[in-house]
């Protein structure tokens, strides 16, 4: 272990920023070199007598510079990769800079696979999607071609659904697909559904449909069937927006019996509902879809983004019954023209060669142990997650808020987003979500975890009275 004690003076910037600041100056004079291991985050905090959190945010700006990395139970490296020459990737390793891209990670993002046999298998669907690519760069059947809705159906049958190929259509994503159907079935100034605390996509679909949006009260099992009645007679709600599994941003999953009491108020008043089940392949094992509860009301909507990758933009969409489908092709058309051909046939590959399947358990089996490190390091019950949710949701204490401890999160390399963007009416809660998934490795995040875990065990003064 190289033996460093940096001389904060050197430095102008806050004191965390110094600690970076120091490491690429002492990268540059050759003091530091590559391979160097760094004193443990507690022991320099003691030669600095500076706090612990202030080396933690120092350690985390430094491997944002790609000066140092990170390994859980080994300790923190010097790559010295922003200050050296750069190392000789071969063009089929190294990304084109040009396309790599700032990763936003207040995005709730899957974790990326990092497997190479993996990357392997799916670069192979690549290639062979590439034999057909100038037919591919034609306009294409609307909605998908036969065999894009035959892939469609199988996916969608791993959630025990098996409707019609003329009831699936494969859209560019998700949101266009809610978009389409919200104006399709309510018009301004009429009032829409939802939970009381939702996914934040369909509060910007209600504001430029110009909805009224009315969230819906909750408990441990989702929205309350009693609050979902009286709201049918108050309102008289033209749709209801469930996301009910793995709930964006609670992680809440209905259970079975819930989602049955939903459909049962729903077929009294018959109201559709739009299922959004984002993270509905996810869990091996979960309650049935509430189309496959009651199909006659319900639009489902399976994204790909949270069990395959955001990139592919794609969708399938069932609709309630065949009638439904033409207003929503033309809805669909007025906006998108139509699902990208080449992402719609590289998803069509990785369904059909099994691919598809082998990301799902990367993501599966990556989520669970991620959520497995938040056990580890924050107290049992001061936050919400499932076992294999990509995020959790933390409620504030000691004086925390959502701003002070979002903007105290901001270097930390995990995204914190407020309550408020999720919160349909009403105040909302001193509450964050965290996100742990996207390409965030497991060194990174558990340093990460430990900053979060180190500040809140005070007050917000505590945390930054060394910045």
């Amino acid at each position: 272990m190289k033996d460093w004690h940096p001389d904060l003076s050197r430095s102008s910037s806050p004191r965390y920023m110094a600690i970076a600041d120091l490491i690429e100056m002492d990268l540059r004079s050759g003091h530091l070199t590559a391979g160097d291991r760094l004193p443990p985050q507690r022991e320099l905090a003691k030669r600095l007598n500076v706090d612990f959190t202030t080396v933690a945010r120092g350690y985390v700006e430094a491997q944002k510079r790609g000066l140092v990395d990170s390994h859980v139970g080994r300790g923190t490296f010097v790559t010295g990769a922003a200050v050296g020459p750069r190392q000789d990737l071969s063009a089929d390793a190294a990304p084109d800079p040009r396309r790599t891209s700032v990763v936003d990670f207040s995005m709730n993002l899957p974790p990326e696979p990092d497997d190479p046999e993996l990357i392997a298998r799916m670069r192979e669907g690549m290639s062979a999607v590439a034999a057909s690519l100038i037919p591919l760069l034609r306009y294409q059947g609307f909605g998908g071609s036969g065999m894009d809705k035959e892939a469609a159906a199988a996916w969608l049958g791993r959630r025990g659904l098996m409707p019609s190929q003329e009831r699936i259509f494969v859209a560019p994503g998700a949101h266009p697909a809610l978009l389409a159907i919200f104006s399709l079935l309510a018009k301004p100034g009429e009032t829409v559904l939802s939970e009381i605390v939702t996914y934040p996509g369909m509060r910007s679909i209600a504001a430029q449909l110009r909805l009224n949006l009315a969230g819906l009260p909750m408990d441990g099992d989702g929205i309350r069937p009693d609050a979902l009645a009286a709201a049918c007679e108050r309102l008289k709600p033209k749709a209801l927006y469930l996301n009910p599994t793995l709930q964006n941003p609670t992680t809440l999953t209905v259970p079975a019996g819930r989602r049955e009491e939903i459909a049962a108020v729903a077929r009294k008043y018959h109201l559709p509902i739009v299922e959004d089940d984002a993270y509905g392949f996810i869990p091996q094992e979960g309650p049935a879809p509430l189309a496959a509860t009651a199909p006659e009301l319900t639009w489902h909507i399976a994204g790909l983004a949270k069990c395959l990758g955001a990139g592919l933009r794609l969708a399938y969409v069932v609709a309630p019954d065949t009638r439904a489908v033409w207003p929503f092709v033309s809805a669909m058309r007025a906006n998108t023209v139509m699902a990208s051909p080449l992402n719609m046939a590289l998803a069509t590959r990785w369904i059909e060669d099994g691919t598809a399947d082998a990301i799902l358990r990367f993501i599966r089996a990556e989520a669970g142990a991620r959520q497995q490190m938040v056990v580890a390091v924050l107290p049992a019950g001061s936050y919400r997650a499932d076992s294999i949710s990509f995020n959790i949701w933390l409620p504030l204490a000691k004086g925390w808020t959502r701003s002070t401890f979002g903007s105290h999160m901001h270097s930390s390399g995990i995204g914190v987003v407020a309550s408020d963007a999720f919160t349909v009416e009403g105040a909302a809660p001193e509450a964050v979500r965290v996100c742990l998934g996207g390409p965030i490795e497991r060194a990174k995040l558990q340093g990460a975890l430990e900053f979060m875990a180190h500040a809140l065990e005070g007050p917000p003064e505590m945390a930054g009275s060394f910045f």
